[in-house]
């Protein structure tokens, strides 16, 4: 017994040091106190051990000692098996800010930290303008004419963009922009994105254009001369970056620049000779200005001594000679503007250059820490948007829809696919506005770029499959009357687009945040580079303190000890501790990957794709419980934020577990599942309970519903306007209470035969309900007009035999004699 409580004592003390990473000392000087209990207690072997445990952890611990055998020792194995950083991935790490998902990375995060900087909302102006202007373009949107009809946005409709600065949202106004701030870009594309076509046209000149380069690096000259063409829609810009070879590793762009000399109105002049091939380059074919990235080489020496310059990026105007441009791609579901640019031999001036010859070679770093704020925004903001009007729609339409007498949003099987996408609505919503007020308080979120990018435009794919499920026929057969349909089919694009979410789950999320995020690795490598042993050292040791401070953290609060005071109320907070304990996990399971595989770590991707699954549902869970945090709760929220909560932490433990399964080092592994999960896995997807309660929510006239909807197109369209959806499911459900109880008395009286058996349709049931005196006139009267929208709701398209066929003439006559 004596035995047993000195250990306890031993361990207790140790985890108590540990957890606050208290250092060396600390350490020893717990196992030499608990040591000499032992003795008294009359336990001499474990206080021997205890003894000796204190004197390697000094010999290995204490800075004194250290130094002077194990740090040599370690930096010389460090430097042999640290990851090379390559020129273009500094340029990566250096690029955008460490935020919040720094904190995650250190398994400790600090909630005060994240909760510092409160959403404060749009501004009036910026708040009229998503209410007017928004909702006047989104009325001017017909999905089937822009889709099938004309392949474009109508006429009437680019010119009140123009007019209206849409293109200029980033723009500043000295300038002649909207300058709106990040969030309420957000809330705009969120707004547009009841049409792809619209949200792309308006969403990609304010993040991939040249619009934010030449903010950023552009002559004095160039901005004054272009910013204000972009903003009012006198220039339509694009951006060439991605071509045949070159996707998704973007650095390895084979098209070229070549520093020559060529006359030009009889004076000879410095330039570049371009060569390329760019393709899937939005708005290209009426773009009037290109953006263009390329490598710059400079073999003459005419610039200088360096002949290979690097990537580079110019404005060249589309009626450059030699410049082939105006052809279109057919994007799947969604016809933006989007085609091909080819250029061959063209010359260009040096003062073409974004940021004149000064920032030759500057390109791959100036579109990292561009692409990191727009990929936050633009595709992001379209899923939040999509998932916004697809409940809505969702809700509507199942509640409407009577099966077996009943609404099909009252069947359990439709109720878990609904309750999925309002879920994800949540999570999108919470995530881009969040994360849109980290920008507008001057951070740079490369990481969180990567997570919302593919995270959330996975959602809008899974979400609009769900969404096809519950609508059933309504949504498969395309027509003016289908609103789903081209959205479900679009949804590929966001998938590809902008980093394929394939390179950026597995590459950039962890490979990126690793380094960038992490608290001492970074330290580490550039104490190899400069050959700092004693930057080392401190970078190393408080590294190893971290890795013992994580296992403490996560073995104690896996066993429900020690989870600390957060900054949330009852509801919340549960979660918020779920995310210390897990973030603690990360850190150490981060360490172990790295500390085992090396170098190997960039090729194992299926690892690296595990832990960028943890460290972004954890992002996602801190973003929800932001939002709750600085939100006012409606009735029902509540459910809808621990339904979230629990979907993130579920998938979180869930890519943890897998990452143990399958680490090579199978000891390491045992030994990070003991200590991460000594309880096995806790966090189940969310209850049934939980599910209908939100299915009901939003498949009725709630507060919930208002709320997840709320800044969508949602106003009922006026005469000549495309057909809105989600108002007339808006109105009906105002409307559906009565009209329920009159369903359920006449199915009552039909059943006991109070009605004709051939009274079926719902329609002869109400005016036999009207002559036999169980329904008033007024009562009959609303249903007649309730029902008929319910059924137009209902109807789907059909055309004329041959009206599918673009070649009339290859049609074949069936039947016809």
């Amino acid at each position: 017994m004596d035995l047993f409580i000195v250990f306890i004592l031993a361990l207790a003390g140790l985890l108590f040091v540990l957890r606050r990473e208290s250092g060396a000392a600390a350490a020893v000087s717990v196992l030499v106190v608990v040591g000499i209990i032992g003795l008294f207690m009359g336990t001499g072997w474990f206080s021997l051990l205890l003894f000796i445990g204190a004197g390697i952890t000094a010999l290995a611990g204490l800075p004194g000692i250290r130094s002077q055998w194990l740090t040599p020792r370690a930096f010389a194995l460090f430097k042999k098996v640290a990851p090379k950083v390559s020129a273009t991935e500094q340029e990566a790490l250096d690029a955008g800010t460490v935020g919040w998902d720094g904190e995650l990375f250190t398994g400790r995060p600090d909630w005060q930290k994240l909760l510092s900087n409160r959403d404060t909302g749009l501004s009036e102006d910026e708040q009229a303008f998503l209410d007017n202007q928004c909702s006047v373009a989104a009325s001017m949107c017909n999905a089937w004419d822009i889709g099938f009809e004309r392949a474009d946005l109508p006429k009437e409709l680019w010119d009140y963009l123009k007019k209206e600065r849409f293109f200029g949202m980033i723009i500043p106004k000295e300038y002649g922009g909207l300058g709106l701030s990040a969030r309420a870009q957000s809330a705009v594309l969120q707004k547009l994105s009841m049409n792809e076509s619209l949200m792309v046209s308006v969403g990609v000149p304010n993040s991939l254009g040249p619009g934010e380069l030449l903010l950023k690096y552009g002559t004095d000259e160039q901005k004054n001369y272009y910013l204000p063409r972009l903003a009012d829609g006198r220039e339509i810009p694009c951006f060439g970056l991605t071509g045949p070879r070159a996707g998704s590793d973007a650095t390895s762009l084979p098209d070229t620049g070549i520093v020559c000399k060529q006359k030009v109105d009889g004076k000879e002049v410095v330039g570049l000779r371009l060569n390329f091939e760019k393709r899937w380059i939005t708005l290209a074919p009426i773009a009037t200005v290109v953006g263009l990235a390329f490598r710059m080489f400079d073999p003459d020496g005419l610039l200088g001594d360096k002949k290979d310059l690097g990537i580079t990026c110019a404005l060249i105007p589309r009626d450059t000679e030699g410049m082939e441009i105006g052809r279109r791609h057919c994007p799947i579901g969604s016809p933006f503007m989007n085609g091909p640019i080819k250029g061959k031999d063209v010359f260009i001036p040096l003062d073409y250059l974004i940021g004149g010859t000064e920032m030759a070679g500057q390109g791959w770093r100036m579109l990292v820490e561009c692409l990191s704020v727009g990929r936050c925004i633009t595709l992001p903001s379209g899923a939040s948007g999509t998932a916004r009007y697809v409940t809505g729609v969702s809700g509507g339409f199942t509640r409407i829809r009577r099966q077996f007498n009943t609404p099909v949003a009252d069947m359990e099987g439709v109720q878990e696919p609904l309750a999925r996408i309002a879920g994800m609505s949540y999570i999108a919503q919470s995530a881009v506005m969040q994360t849109a007020n980290m920008i507008d308080n001057g951070e740079k979120p490369a990481v969180p770029s990567a997570i919302l990018k593919s995270q959330l435009t996975d959602y809008q794919r899974d979400l609009l499959s769900d969404a096809m499920d519950v609508h059933g026929g309504k949504t498969v057969t395309l027509g003016p009357r289908n609103y789903l349909g081209l959205s479900f089919a679009g949804s590929a694009v966001s998938i590809t687009v902008e980093g394929a979410n394939i390179m950026t789950r597995s590459l950039m999320i962890f490979g990126q945040g690793a380094i960038r995020c992490h608290p001492y690795v970074l330290d580490e490598l550039a104490a190899k580079d400069a050959d700092d042993e004693d930057a080392f050292d401190e970078a190393f040791f408080n590294h190893a303190g971290l890795v013992f401070g994580n296992a403490a953290r996560a073995f104690t609060q896996a066993l429900g000890i020690g989870r600390g005071d957060v900054p949330f109320d009852n509801a919340a907070a549960p979660y918020a501790r779920a995310v210390n304990r897990f973030s603690a996990a990360f850190g150490l399971a981060s360490d172990a990957a790295m500390g085992t595989l090396g170098s190997d770590l960039k090729l194992r991707e299926l690892l690296s794709a595990r832990l960028g699954d943890v460290l972004s549902n954890l992002y996602l869970t801190s973003m929800v419980l932001k939002n709750w945090h600085e939100g006012q709760a409606v009735e029902g929220e509540r459910d809808l934020m621990a339904y979230s909560c629990e979907f993130l932490l579920n998938r979180a433990e869930k890519a943890l577990d897998e990452l143990l399964h399958n680490l090579p080092n199978r000891t390491v592994a045992g030994m990070l599942r003991v200590v991460t999960m000594p309880l096995g896995k806790r966090w189940h997807a969310p209850s049934d309970k939980l599910t209908q309660s939100i299915a009901r929510a939003i498949s009725t006239d709630s507060a919930l519903r208002a709320k997840v909807t709320s800044n969508t197109w949602n106003t009922l369209e006026k005469k000549g306007e495309p057909f809105n959806a989600l108002a007339h499911y808006n109105q009906l459900l105002a409307d559906f209470p009565r009209a329920d109880k009159l369903y359920k008395t006449l199915d009552k009286a039909h059943a006991k035969g109070e009605l004709p058996a051939e009274a079926l349709h719902p329609e002869q049931k109400f005016e036999a309900g009207l002559e036999a005196g169980l329904i008033s006139e007024d009562d009959a009267k609303f249903m007649r007009q309730y029902e008929s929208e319910v059924l137009e709701m209902l109807t789907v398209d059909d055309f004329p035999f041959d009206g599918l066929a673009h070649n009339k003439r290859k049609v074949v006559k069936h039947n016809v004699l």
